[in-house]
């Protein structure tokens, strides 16, 4: 078996501008292959080039990662390898696992073995990783908002005390990924401090620092409003099944009613509570020998 590209990986996090990242690499394509870098990341919203389809297990199937997914994530991989390349530059936020799992207050439950099949799958070091990370209270409401855009989901609330209870957090993610893909350095980035897709991949490839990379056209991100989100549950909540052409369309239709209608909310004592945990684990990833901080 042949030995695969070290790997810089760009982790995401969900929520914290992967889009725009991957963007960026989507622009600078050209000069990051002639800089000797394969490029690989998906296609979610609309990003060109993103062919990327990583594999890992989910929570249900965690035990055979070994028999089911290791063997497709090795030729994944393997199928952005070109001969002239020396590395590879992956950007991927479901390595760690989806957002699903916060109303049910599990942090990433599936992320252990899908480290270990990604680093398996690689069968080359992992030279530099970087992680977005959000305060939770941010991350839990975006999350929320951003799956009910296109999925039937139970309200708000009904998830809102296991988010506050989650199991775990950042700093229990931070060390899976240096258990597993064993990374030489770490950054982690709060995400009011993420600046520039071509800033972060400064720190995520260093010799990059330099690069006259170009940075992506910002894009309008038309979130959905409360008024949008009510309209597009009465109609899965009511059976439907809408594509992505049409219930983007009812976001746009709603999108200048600004009114908050209380669609996603943590009571003022949850936010204190929320707000002052993402500090102390920030405190804490910051102990942390091979981690770069920048909050």
């Amino acid at each position: 078996m042949t030995q695969g590209k070290p790997l810089y990986v760009h982790l995401g996090a969900h929520r914290t501008g992967t889009s725009s990242f991957q963007m960026m690499l989507s622009e600078n394509r050209e000069l990051l292959t002639q800089a000797g870098y394969d490029i690989a990341y998906p296609g979610r919203d609309d990003i060109p080039q993103g062919e990327l389809k990583l594999r890992l297990p989910h929570p249900r199937n965690m035990g055979k990662w070994e028999t089911e997914f290791l063997p497709g994530a090795t030729t994944e991989l393997q199928r952005f390898a070109t001969p002239e390349s020396h590395a590879m530059i992956l950007s991927e936020e479901n390595i760690p696992g989806r957002m699903i799992h916060f109303p049910a207050g599990q942090f990433y439950p599936a992320a252990e073995v899908r480290l270990q099949t990604l680093a398996a799958a690689a069968r080359a070091p992992v030279l530099r990783a970087v992680l977005v990370v959000r305060e939770y209270t941010g991350l839990f409401i975006s999350a929320y908002r951003k799956r009910a855009e296109d999925n039937k989901s139970p309200s708000f609330d009904e998830g809102r005390q296991n988010m506050l209870n989650m199991d775990r957090g950042w700093p229990d993610l931070v060390r899976l990924i240096f258990k597993h893909l064993k990374v030489q350095d770490l950054v982690v980035i709060d995400y009011s401090r993420r600046g520039r897709s071509v800033d972060i991949m400064g720190m995520l490839v260093p010799e990059l620092a330099g690069a006259p990379l170009r940075e992506p056209a910002r894009r309008m991100n038309h979130s959905a409003t409360d008024a949008a989100l009510i309209a597009l549950q009465e109609r899965y909540q009511a059976g439907e099944t809408l594509e992505r052409e049409a219930w983007q369309k009812i976001i746009a239709e709603h999108r200048d009613d600004k009114e908050l209608r209380g669609v996603s909310e943590f009571t003022k004592r949850q936010t204190r509570i929320l707000e002052g945990r993402y500090q102390e684990h920030l405190d804490e990833i910051a102990k942390m020998p091979a981690v770069m901080l920048l909050r």
